[in-house]
């Protein structure tokens, strides 16, 4: 990337917005997302393996190259066992197949494996090698300082999972009536008392997913053995990741199924007393929440140690700078517990839904500000079709040079002492001249060290070329140097004491300065 023009401030330099925290809140982290089903028939194929490609099998040559990209978290989606019932409901629905198709031209039915939230057991697939094979890859990554992510789904469960049959009143119930109406959210299913309609796994907002049942988080007994599940299922990793964990607030609960008059009936919150039995059992396991409706805080104070955040990514994909500055002005700590993304299994690529100049400055911004940096699987290759979690298969790709190169720059970065143990400041941006309204579209922060280079991080996210003024603090002569360019400007202390620091960018343009006093 080329350097842009730095010329010399005319403003005075304004205020800091400092928010300072414990150092154990701005620890950094990366999280990398992979489809495991689709990963290791790839590996497999590539390896020419006869037979199932196991996760035992996987070589230490892709470990390696895992680890050399510098992530702290590995989460291998999918690991757990699905069962025929949701596998014949993909390959039923009306327009599956089609869709699949969009993803998947090639596709044949055997790629239909059916959704991995949709769990029967939460046993290792014995297509993926069974928890041996689990066992013995975690502990190649464990060699290799990478943690062990997997998925909880506590919302639902396959219809032929175990409890369906043996505890039924574990599960929210309807009636003739309710499966008359709407047939497309409740189903009949046979349990070991009898004939029951049972309510299809679902959110407040859209029909059920047809391939679950639906949890009844009220009941007590169904609390008692999801956290026996939890922790089970904790033993075998380092973090889990909670599918749709608002789903479980009492608010939620209420908004989707109603009020509940029964005397067993249980409205406490679930997640904290979860948690905290879980972490009693297995020391330091981390909790990351999918998390959405603005409820991410409230997950927060209940236990997790990371949330998904959704509102920085819509508003950088609606391009909306003032709407990402605000959101960068949320308590440090909030901040530090957001999982930030640019895509996952359940977002566009990103190389498909920004703009490749976009796409790069949402980049530096989504993953240079405090917090779990999250990557999805193809994104750093510049994958652009989104494979379905149906299938056990994705399409083949070219990867994308300029992509590629761009993210190993980035990762690189996250590398800097600065990030990953210094303070993280809002720098205020400020019009360059009367009437030039192109100021509003700069994002601009600073990670301080006490004893290694600052980073000032600048992007103007706007349509056209802009300006701006960048608050920044007294000091002697200081040299700016562009880490992602070979861009180098030197400034008078004097210069940035009284009239401050001017900048003129291009459209979608971003500097990661290295800040040297000379």
């Amino acid at each position: 990337m080329m350097g842009y023009a730095v010329s010399r401030g005319v403003l005075s330099w304004g205020r800091w917005i400092f928010v300072r925290a414990e150092m154990a809140l701005l620890s950094r982290g990366s999280l990398y997302e992979i489809d495991t089903r689709a990963w290791l028939g790839e590996l497999g194929r590539r390896l020419g393996i006869q037979g199932p490609m196991t996760l035992d099998l996987v070589p230490d040559a892709e470990l390696d190259r895992l680890a050399g990209l510098g992530f702290q978290w590995v989460w291998l989606m999918g690991v757990w066992t699905t069962g025929m019932v949701g596998r014949e409901v993909s390959r039923s629905l009306p327009g599956a197949i089609e869709h699949y198709r969009e993803s998947l031209p090639d596709l044949r039915i055997e790629d239909v494996q059916g959704s991995p939230f949709a769990v029967q057991a939460y046993d290792v697939s014995p297509r993926l090698g069974g928890d041996e094979a689990l066992a013995k890859v975690r502990k190649k990554l464990r060699t290799r300082g990478l943690k062990l992510m997997l998925d909880f789904v506590p919302n639902h469960t396959a219809r032929d999972h175990g409890l369906v049959f043996c505890h039924s009143e574990y599960y929210v119930h309807g009636n003739e009536y309710a499966l008359a109406r709407e047939p497309g959210n409740y189903a009949r299913v046979e349990t070991k008392e009898g004939s029951a309609v049972l309510a299809f796994g679902r959110d407040p907002y859209f029909p059920g997913w047809a391939d679950t049942f639906q949890l009844n988080h009220r009941h007590p007994g169904l609390r008692e053995a999801l956290m026996g599940e939890m922790t089970r299922v904790a033993e075998r990793c380092d973090g889990l990741r909670c599918d749709m964990a608002m789903l479980l607030l009492p608010e939620v609960i209420k908004r989707t199924w109603g009020a509940d008059d029964g005397v067993e009936a249980d409205d406490k919150p679930f997640w904290p007393g979860a948690i905290e039995r879980v972490r009693a059992a297995i020391p330091g396991t981390f909790f990351l929440a999918e998390a959405y409706w603005d409820l991410e805080g409230t997950l927060q104070e209940q236990g997790f140690n990371a949330t998904y955040d959704k509102r920085l990514y819509d508003r950088l994909r609606g391009r909306d700078a003032r709407g990402v500055r605000e959101h960068l002005r949320a308590g440090l700590e909030f901040q530090a517990k957001s999982a930030r993304f640019l895509e996952n299994h359940d977002e566009e690529r990103a190389a498909a839904a920004f703009p490749e100049e976009v796409h790069r400055a949402a980049a530096v911004v989504t993953y240079l500000t405090p917090g779990l940096g999250f990557f999805h699987q193809g994104q750093l290759e510049g994958a652009r079709v989104r494979p379905s979690i149906h299938l056990a298969r994705r399409a083949n790709e070219p990867v994308d040079p300029g992509v590629q190169s761009f993210y190993g720059r980035l990762l690189a970065l996250l590398q800097q002492p600065a990030i990953p143990e210094g303070e993280w400041r809002l720098v205020e941006c400020k019009e360059a001249w009367q009437g030039n309204p192109t100021w509003d579209r700069f994002i601009a922060f600073r990670w301080d060290h006490a004893s290694a280079a600052h980073l000032l991080i600048v992007v103007n996210y706007g349509l056209t070329q802009g300006q701006c003024f960048l608050d920044y603090p007294a000091g002697g002569a200081t040299r700016f140097r562009d880490l992602m360019s070979s861009a180098v400007f030197d400034r008078e202390g004097d210069d940035l004491s009284t009239r401050g620091l001017y900048l003129d960018m291009p459209a979608w343009g971003f500097h990661v300065f290295q800040i040297v006093n000379v």
